[in-house]
């Protein structure tokens, strides 16, 4: 999976990148047909005494885009936000693409038909 991770007004240090590879781990471990993804981490001082961090992904899976982003007080919280929202969008495309694998009607069993006797 190609990951890119970049900052928006904030410098990416190298605690926050391997903080957020190992989180998405978690995601790569129920679905691995990620193509590529892109993490922004923003900080948002419009008010000096309200900051807040805020994260965005956009993930390519085969089949689906999916883009999430969460903001919090903490950056870290917001990291983990994210991810609790992106694993559960994950999984639910993983269950509609997997789930609709249906038997074929050649292979289905068909009962004979009842003949009824005349009266």
């Amino acid at each position: 999976m190609n990951l890119k991770i970049s900052g928006h007004h904030l410098e990416v240090t190298p605690a926050l990148r391997e903080y957020v590879i190992t989180k998405l781990d978690r995601v790569l471990r129920h679905f691995d047909q990620v193509i590529d993804g892109n993490v922004v981490l923003s900080v948002d001082n419009h008010r000096e005494k309200d900051k807040r961090q805020k994260v965005e992904i956009s993930l390519h899976l085969k089949g689906k885009d999916i883009f999430i982003e969460s903001a919090n007080g903490d950056l870290y919280a917001a990291i983990d936000v994210m991810i609790d929202k992106l694993d559960r969008q994950v999984v639910r495309h993983k269950d509609r693409v997997q789930g609709h694998q249906h038997e074929a009607i050649k292979h289905q069993a068909t009962t004979p038909p009842v003949e009824v006797p005349p009266q």
